[in-house]
């Protein structure tokens, strides 16, 4: 059971990684700063999986970071489409 949380903790890791592999990708794509839509979406994926991590191994403090963190990616996802929207 110790190796499945270990796995959890490493991919979580891995996921927060591929944001910012993903967002300096497309920065040097586009010549300049750019947090495109899957930085959001690594970041979501990351947190909770990092934030499941935290909860097994009861961490209050890693919780509450992880807690965090989650509402605000989920909030720029959706300001992101309400731009988007807004556009049409």
């Amino acid at each position: 059971m110790n190796n499945f949380w270990l796995k959890i903790g490493f991919l979580g890791q891995f996921m927060f990684t591929m944001r910012f592999v993903v967002q300096w990708l497309v920065s040097e794509k586009n010549q300049k700063s750019t947090i495109p839509f899957a930085f959001w979406i690594f970041s979501i994926l990351g947190s909770l999986l990092l934030l499941s991590y935290a909860i097994h191994k009861k961490d209050p403090v890693f919780i509450l970071g992880q807690s965090f963190g989650i509402i605000v990616y989920i909030r720029n996802i959706m300001l992101m489409k309400k731009y988007k929207n807004n556009r049409k």
